[in-house]
């Protein structure tokens, strides 16, 4: 009778173990589907923001030509059409009201450059455009564009491949970290080990 029970017994503790492996199993395939759904989320958002901050670079482009288009038909009209002929002109007048004009069509000149440039930047291709945001895009309009964006998602090839992209790369990081802290407190030791833990 004693050995029965303690077969018995066995069994039982077996159970729930297995239970409660499965029950493991189902929540870290849960965690890995909320994690690449995340990715995902974020990941259709990269071609919209690109595509708002392009938009807001080129609608400060053109106000910063109507900035100066007047200065433009001055120069024009007096310097053959050298601005800088014009900021030079008005620095070396004596009259601090000139000298003050020469500094603020200067700092407008630069602007307009800065903006030309950035606008440049954003007409390549996808890839140049992601490149260009995570390496040097200007850090006012970024500031700007992140401030007043809101969510959306585009249905483009682009924005789907941007999706799965980072929900793949979310996910992979994620099993990383886990592969990672699971091999430094001694998980993963055998592959019966490593099964439980991944399967």
């Amino acid at each position: 009778m004693g050995p029965l029970v303690g077969r018995r017994g066995v069994g039982q503790g077996a159970g729930l173990n297995r239970r409660r492996e499965r029950g493991e199993r189902m929540f870290r395939s849960y965690l890995r589907l909320l994690l690449f759904t995340l990715g995902l989320l974020l990941g259709v958002q990269v071609p919209g923001f690109i595509d708002d901050y392009a938009k807001r670079v080129d609608a400060h482009r053109l106000e910063a030509a109507q900035n100066i288009q007047g200065f433009q038909q001055t120069a024009g009209q007096f310097f053959n059409g050298s601005l800088e002929e014009l900021v030079r002109h008005y620095r070396s007048n004596s009259d601090p009201v000139f000298q003050r004009d020469g500094e603020n069509l200067d700092r407008l000149m630069r602007r307009a450059r800065m903006l030309d440039a950035e606008w440049q930047a954003m007409q390549g291709p996808w890839y140049a455009r992601a490149w260009h945001m995570l390496r040097a895009p200007n850090h006012e309009l970024l500031m700007e564009t992140y401030a007043s964006y809101s969510y959306q998602v585009l249905l483009k090839p682009e924005v789907i491949a941007w999706g799965l992209g980072c929900a793949l790369l979310v996910a992979w990081i994620a099993e990383l970290i886990v592969y990672s802290l699971a091999s430094l407190f001694g998980f993963g030791e055998d592959r019966r080990t490593r099964e439980r833990h991944w399967s």
